[in-house]
């Protein structure tokens, strides 16, 4: 699924990368507890959070993940913008709660990063 079809289907907004929106991604996690993205996530992978701040970013580079969509409508504050910006982090904003965006990517085509246990 590519980052346009993302926005789409969960009527983001990009706050970051207008210029990736080509991107694949294969991948999707979800949570707020970073531990569990470091541990879950897989290079390339989508990441969904309710959380609203610089750790996120900090952490989703730190991972290698491909983007970042933040949850429940929260935008992002000026430091978190220039962060994802200086890394070239794709960072967008749906509506959507964390339930229904994972619902609305999984019913998509995407899936989430245990495929790779299943297969």
């Amino acid at each position: 699924m590519t980052l346009s079809e993302i926005r789409r289907v969960l009527k983001a907004q990009i706050i970051v990368g207008a210029e990736k929106l080509d991107l694949e991604v294969k991948a999707a996690a979800a949570s707020d507890l970073m531990s569990d993205l470091l541990r879950a996530s897989e290079g390339g992978a989508l990441v969904l959070s309710g959380l609203n701040n610089l750790q996120l970013v900090r952490t989703a580079v730190i991972s290698g993940v491909s983007a970042v969509v933040i949850v429940r409508g929260k935008q992002p504050d000026p430091d978190m913008v220039e962060q994802a910006r200086a890394h070239g982090l794709p960072l967008l904003t749906t509506p959507f709660t964390m339930f229904t965006a994972c619902g609305r990517l999984f019913s998509g085509g995407l899936r989430g990063v245990e495929l790779k246990i299943t297969e």
